[in-house]
């Protein structure tokens, strides 16, 4: 009898704990920067505040592939804001990110995901192109968007073509940046360079089939038309074209440029910064954001990207208390320095709590209903993040703020001011 009675309590403690199990199931979806999962890759909301409204927020990015850097920074800045709102108690966000591995047709679907999954806020396409797809489908949801770095004008709408006039796109009035919008990126690099007088032969390589480059170097050569710089030297290339870049520059190299300009991503960047030195040239060169994570290329030499240029709205070396914190729990959380997308997600994260934080909001309130409030609130409110000071936004979309100049010294970020 006593082994009956002894198996039969330890048969009940074996379900009591399997029914615990499950129920605490439900809420684990800890995540790291980098996996690649179907199911809900999310972050916070552990603390079972069932007080609060716990809110819907899901991005998509490129956690896989050629452009991954940039996805799994944006997700790990979303994740650390997420995890410090929770722990303030109030609204609680359940933060869940989908995989598009930098193309359109499966950031749409990964948005569909997310929308059949209840998302109420969307945090965006992280890549321009991809960023314009889900923008166009976003639109026709009314649901409200807010990109950390899809920078295109395609992504918002609205915007005209600075060599043509006109507004190839309407604009989509729910879509938000929180980085520049390439207009601002093109004509900020040509003031800049042209105020430093950092070079007197400027040469540009852009890529000709993606809207970001193109976006950018449109205005970028009408600024510089302006200012009077002296292009000499303005190659392309493709998707399909970006592993040999011996044409374009030996073009610049026979141009004497002393300086290339390169509104592209890091990748090909990188090609570029390696190609040219084992030709024996050696230029400065000029970025923008897209610059930003050349330093963790797989193979890639870094010290050939000593004293490379950029414009970033961040700086993870900056000495304010805001910067440090973060700086050490995504060190502490994922093993890398953040880069300006991460610090970008971070602040998109928090400008939504903020904006939502005092308003009635519940888990039930529409995605519609919330994107007409947030829309209302990011044209009137003023907020203060890791990516600049006092930052608005238009009703345009577009986001006020100041880039910093930067340099990379020694592995790091310098700024040039």
């Amino acid at each position: 009898m006593k082994k009956k009675n002894l198996a039969a309590l330890l048969m009940a403690g074996a379900m009591c704990f399997s029914l615990l199990a499950g129920c605490s199931s439900k809420d684990s979806n800890a995540s790291t920067p980098g996996t690649d999962s179907k199911e809900s890759q999310s972050a916070g909301n552990e603390d079972g505040n069932s007080g609060a409204a716990t809110i819907k927020i899901g991005g998509v990015g490129p956690l896989t592939g050629g452009a991954a850097i940039y996805g799994n920074a944006a997700k790990g800045g979303a994740e650390i804001a997420a995890e410090e709102i929770n722990a303030l108690g109030g609204i609680q966000i359940d933060l869940r990110y989908e995989d598009d591995a930098h193309d359109p047709e499966k950031s749409v679907n990964a948005y569909n995901t997310l929308k059949d999954w209840g998302m109420q806020v969307f945090l965006g396409s992280v890549t321009s192109t991809p960023g314009a797809a889900t923008a166009a489908e976003s639109n026709a949801d009314h649901m409200f968007y807010l990109t950390p770095s899809a920078s295109s004008t395609d992504v918002i709408g609205g915007v005209a073509n600075p060599l043509t006039g006109s507004v190839d796109i309407e604009r989509r009035d729910n879509v938000f940046q929180m980085c520049f919008v390439d207009p601002n990126q093109g004509s900020a690099s040509a003031q800049y360079i042209s105020d430093k007088k950092l070079g007197e032969k400027i040469a540009v390589i852009y890529k000709n089939d993606d809207v970001y480059s193109t976006g950018i170097y449109n205005s970028f050569a009408s600024k510089a038309a302006e200012l009077g710089l002296n292009i000499v030297s303005t190659t392309t290339f493709t998707e399909d074209s970006q592993t040999d870049f011996s044409v374009q520059l030996s073009d610049a190299k026979n141009a004497d440029a002393d300086l290339i300009y390169l509104p592209t991503y890091y990748g090909p960047n990188a090609l570029i910064l390696t190609q040219a030195n084992a030709m024996g040239y050696n230029p400065k060169y000029f970025g923008v954001d897209g610059m930003d994570g050349i330093l963790s290329v797989d193979g890639f030499d870094t010290s050939l990207a000593e004293g490379v240029m950029l414009l970033t709205p961040f700086n993870a070396d900056s000495e304010d208390e805001a910067t440090k914190s973060f700086v050490a729990k995504y060190q502490e959380k994922y093993g890398d320095v953040p880069n300006q997308f991460a610090a970008d997600a971070y602040d998109c994260v928090y400008a939504i709590y903020n904006a939502l934080k005092d308003e009635n909001v519940t888990a039930e309130t529409s995605a519609s209903d919330m994107c007409d409030l947030l829309i209302n609130k990011f044209t009137s409110m003023t907020f203060n993040g890791l990516t600049g000071e006092n930052m608005t936004w238009s009703a345009e979309g577009t986001v006020t703020k100041s880039p910093k100049g930067m340099f990379i010294q020694d592995g790091a970020y310098v700024g040039m001011d």
